[in-house]
């Protein structure tokens, strides 16, 4: 049986302790640092024999219970030295961060860099600090480490996280949230990405303790309810913009929630959540006067909300519309002819086939100030409804149609003498309804567009050197001119339109272009030239080095030229590189089979102005001359 040792405090007091060899090492132990001159570390003497359990026993403050570990890590206020202790351990990493920044003592307002646990970082943008974690290194214990880390300069005032669906096992849960909230208290933004194993619970804990919050982005977030949603809606009153886009289980309840308690939401975008309807979106929009963006993609909505949205949405100034397929004619016809979108300035909608000629033209005499629209992949609008539009849309700049196959040359040709002196850009994209004829157009019975200055055509085939030479006498204040793919256009129909822009031609993409020739580009480089800055003709096979003469004579302020895929050989570029006065910054010549390595020495000296240069595909060009040009071109981007 173990001897007593009992010894005396001074004061009567009597201690005992059974002489345990462990113990009587530990004794021995503080009694050489207590009283002996600190020389060299105390060894516990080799005569003590352990058993195996007691040498792999751990140190003592890791037995403590999270109690006293709690205690006495809250007495640490200083951020360096609590992101030192954060990466003690996991167990400390996780105790520090669930201590919340005010149960801290004496906090230290931050002076100095933060000093991230586990070796995170974090940048601070627009006055806050912001952390962005993706894919796998988005987890717990990340979060954990931020939140401990930022703690003592007030916490992360932006986090978007952006999970992994790979990674799902091991994925931010309701306990990295819980942690970013108790130690980012200010936090005002937060982004939660693919995210599946966080619920209710943890976006509950952000309401708790984050009544900052002014910006929440949900997306794919299938454990998030309404419950969720109305916590942060209840406890976040300056909530002002709301993201929510694949969240299966949020439902009217949680926006009605929003239309609640955030009377200073602005921004507003819902997608693909088939819970929410008419019942939440009519409630939002009739209470919430402050909405100016708003975002309605792929929802069971019918023609209801949108009669809503056309009779309270008074302060919208942006409103975009798509995949709306419940949404009828008349839902369409009353949003215009409720005329409560006073402020709308611009209007994007895609793919609703409800969207007619009828209903095109109620918005357009509904919504006065309406400057921009957009109609992507609206099949049933026709001439006639684009007519109509555009006669009374007086305040209208910009224009865009994107496959829209009703939609004719004629109807584009009217459109354009209907704008008058206010339309600023027209864009067409595969617009497959218009054909290369003018007939019954006169140029007499047209006004013309004076105010046009951008025009962009794509992948119309179509659209021909007819149109193109009439729209050129409607517009002759053209300055950016994007015609790409369009294989009917010639020079006999591009040269008008160049001859009648008497402002001076600032941009201009021919890009795939292909029956076009150099007369073009000579013409354009006689005309243009001391307006031109950039230039593409890639793919335009035809340009020879006759285009290059012409550009090198004429160009004064060019500084980027893509002649991609042309039929350039090397002296074009010696053409190029003697032109004293051309600053080319970007030059493109990728795929031109006909420069060879010889070129080498025109390269080097067109590259004194150069930060970007292109040499894909030219299979000419020997890898060594590409190493040479490397080197000598030290400071320019060399794609090969």
């Amino acid at each position: 049986m173990p001897a007593l040792v009992n010894y005396s405090n001074g004061d009567g007091e009597i201690y005992s302790l059974r002489s345990n060899p462990m113990e009587l090492a530990q004794l021995c132990s503080i009694a050489r640092d207590v009283y002996s001159p600190a020389c060299k570390r105390a060894r516990i003497s080799s005569s003590f024999a352990f058993n195996s359990e007691e040498s792999n026993r751990q140190p003592s403050i890791e037995v403590l219970p999270e109690e006293c570990l709690f205690e006495i890590l809250r007495r640490i206020s200083g951020g360096k030295e609590r992101g030192a202790c954060a990466s003690v351990s996991k167990k400390w990493l996780m105790v520090l961060s669930s201590i919340r920044r005010s149960e801290i003592c004496k906090p230290v307002s931050g002076c100095g860099d933060v000093e991230m646990a586990s070796g995170e970082s974090v940048e601070e943008l627009d006055g806050c600090l912001t952390r962005s974690l993706e894919g796998k290194k988005a987890t717990d214990l990340r979060l954990a480490a931020i939140a401990v880390g930022t703690s003592s300069r007030g916490g992360l005032g932006k986090l978007c996280i952006r999970g992994n669906s790979s990674s799902s096992g091991h994925g931010v849960t309701d306990l990295g949230l819980s942690a970013i909230a108790r130690g980012c208290p200010s936090l005002r933004t937060l982004s939660l990405w693919n995210v599946p194993r966080v619920s209710d619970k943890g976006l509950s804990a952000i309401a708790k303790e984050c009544h900052s919050i002014e910006k929440l982005d949900l997306c794919h977030c299938p454990s998030i309810t309404d419950e969720g949603l109305a916590a942060i809606a209840g406890s976040c009153p300056n909530l002002s913009s709301l993201s929510i886009e694949s969240c299966s289980r949020i439902g009217n309840a949680g926006v009605q929630a929003v239309a609640k308690f955030c009377p200073k939401l602005q921004s507003l975008s819902i997608k693909d959540c088939p819970l929410i309807g008419d019942q939440g979106l009519s409630a939002l929009f009739s209470s919430s006067t402050a909405i100016s963006k708003v975002k309605l993609q792929s929802l069971n909505i019918t023609d209801l909300s949108l009669a809503v949205v056309g009779y309270y949405g008074k302060s919208i100034t942006s409103l975009v519309l798509t995949g709306l397929q419940f949404v009828s004619e008349k839902g369409f016809w009353v949003m215009g002819r409720a005329k409560g979108l006073e402020k709308l300035a611009s209007l994007v909608i895609t793919s609703c086939r409800g969207t007619t000629d009828l209903g095109l033209e109620a918005i357009s005499k509904g919504c006065l100030n309406l400057k921009q629209i957009c109609l992507r992949k609206c099949s049933f609008v026709s001439d006639n409804g684009l007519m109509s539009f555009t006669r009374s849309a007086g305040c209208l700049e910009s224009l865009q149609l994107e496959e829209c196959n009703r939609v004719t040359e004629s109807g584009i040709i009217g459109a354009i003498s209907n704008c008058g002196a206010k339309l600023k850009s027209l864009s067409l994209v595969r617009c497959m309804g218009i054909k290369d004829t003018t007939a019954g157009l006169s140029l007499s019975s047209l006004s013309q567009c004076s105010s046009l200055r951008s025009l962009s055509i794509k992948n119309c085939p179509g659209f021909g050197s007819l149109g193109l030479a009439l729209v050129g006498n409607l517009c002759p204040r053209l300055q950016h001119l994007e015609l790409s793919g369009l294989h009917g256009v010639t020079d006999a129909g591009l040269l008008p339109l160049m001859r009648s822009c008497n402002a001076g031609l600032e941009k201009v993409n021919l890009s795939d272009c292909s029956s076009l020739s150099d007369e073009v580009v000579s013409t354009l480089a006689r005309l243009h030239g001391g307006s031109l800055e950039v230039l593409n003709l890639d793919g335009c096979r035809r340009i020879t080095d006759a285009s290059l003469a012409a550009i090198a004579e004429h160009c004064m302020f060019l500084s980027d030229l893509d002649v991609s895929r042309c039929a350039i050989t090397d002296a074009g570029i010696g053409y190029l590189s003697n032109a004293t006065q051309l600053n080319i910054q970007v030059l493109s010549l990728s795929g031109c089979c006909y420069l060879s390595s010889r070129v080498l020495t025109c390269l080097k000296r067109i590259g004194r102005t150069l930060v970007g240069l292109n040499l894909q595909h030219c299979n000419g060009i020997s890898s060594k001359t590409v190493e040479v040009l490397v080197e000598s071109l030290w400071r320019c981007d060399i794609l090969s």
